[in-house]
């Protein structure tokens, strides 16, 4: 496949990774929100409450594109912690629409972009300068991986192979090594000798975070399988 970050290409696929989430979402009834979730000090509700302000955050990203007008996606670090823990506590019902909302909101920012200011640099994390048509990717990167992190039933195998294989391509995860498919075929070449083999989606959940490598293999160049290269979970 072709991997690309045209926005226009990425935007229906971001309508569908949105439909799954809230889907998953509104499953979370009753205590749901309060159980823990694959992230680290986090409960269900603070991963909710993260993709609702992260929704806000981006959108407000495509006003600076849009608009030339400075606009942070967060005012600061403490602040985007805040949001997210202020939101993480509220009943489902309020949760739900919140994340319904910011979602329905910045679908209306991005259907509102001119086609010449998808070119214009934003910033945001330690990223430095960025087109804005990174966005979108950035979005459904968001929504997928912390759709895992709910730890509500969704998981790497879920995603779709177009996600996965857009993942392995992606600067910001760690190449750390060749990566082949379990049917063979090479999907990222890397300097260095070591060759990581399996099924893509479980290639592209070790390289996130999202998965220990279990049914991966790691092999050398005397051709012994050994243990896989060391990495840090892309968050």
């Amino acid at each position: 496949m072709v991997v690309t970050a045209d926005p226009l290409v990425l935007s229906a696929e971001l309508d569908r990774a949105t439909a799954r989430l809230l889907d998953t979402a509104r499953t979370l009834d009753g205590n749901g929100l309060t159980v823990a979730s694959r992230c680290d000090g986090w409960t269900r509700g603070h991963v909710v409450s993260h993709l609702a302000r992260n929704a806000d955050a981006y959108r407000n990203l495509l006003s600076w594109a849009r608009t030339g007008v400075r606009t942070p996606a967060y005012a600061s670090r403490e602040a985007r912690e805040a949001g997210i823990t202020a939101g993480a506590f509220r009943p489902h019902e309020e949760q739900l629409a919140d994340l319904i909302t910011a979602c329905d909101q910045l679908r209306e920012s991005i259907d509102a972009m001119p086609a010449e200011s998808w070119t214009a640099l934003v910033e945001w994390g330690s990223t430095g300068p960025v087109p804005a048509a990174r966005v979108v990717w950035s979005r459904v990167c968001e929504v997928e991986l912390h759709h895992v992190d709910l730890d509500a039933g969704y998981g790497p195998a879920d995603w779709p192979a177009s996600f996965a294989l857009r993942v392995l391509h992606d600067p910001a995860t760690p190449h750390v090594a060749t990566l082949v498919s379990d049917d063979g075929t090479k999907l990222l070449s890397v300097d260095g000798e070591t060759v990581v083999t399996g099924p893509v989606h479980l290639l592209a959940a070790w390289l996130t975070g999202r998965g220990p490598g279990t049914g991966l293999t790691s092999t050398g160049p005397t051709g012994s399988v050994g243990d896989l290269p060391s990495l840090e979970a892309w968050k």
